[in-house]
């Protein structure tokens, strides 16, 4: 009866983890920050002391896979963070030269205002 209790128990406790990692992984890694996917992590290896052998074994390896699916994430974000920043910048350096050589066009103070204009708006 007692190994009975056991094998319910490791069942169990294999059911309950299964059960727990995709919903940990549904969560949006994207805006993790280091701290927290390393505190995740903790509690995801916390979760597979539990268990034993070829379980605990695939428990922590799940772990592993999923702060290292967390670190990419995030690292991802930052790099499309800066493209997209380094775009706009572009972008505003693009219309501020149109702007620019519609001025040409223009003489004297029209000239100079029409550059401060396309300075303020601009950023420049």
């Amino acid at each position: 009866m007692n190994k009975i209790k056991k094998a319910v128990y490791v069942c169990s406790m294999t059911l309950a983890a299964a059960v727990s990692f995709p919903i940990a992984a549904q969560t949006n890694t994207n805006a993790m920050t280091p701290h927290e996917i390393g505190a995740r992590h903790d509690a995801d290896m916390k979760r597979c002391d539990a268990l034993k052998g070829n379980d605990r074994d695939v428990c922590e390896k799940q772990a592993d896979a999923r702060r290292d699916s967390a670190k990419a994430n995030a690292k991802a974000g930052k790099k499309t963070a800066e493209a997209q920043q380094e775009a706009a910048e572009k972008k505003r350096d693009a219309d501020y030269d149109v702007a620019k050589e519609k001025c040409d066009a223009l003489s004297g103070d029209a000239k100079d205002q029409c550059i401060a204009t396309a300075k303020t708006k601009h950023n420049k």
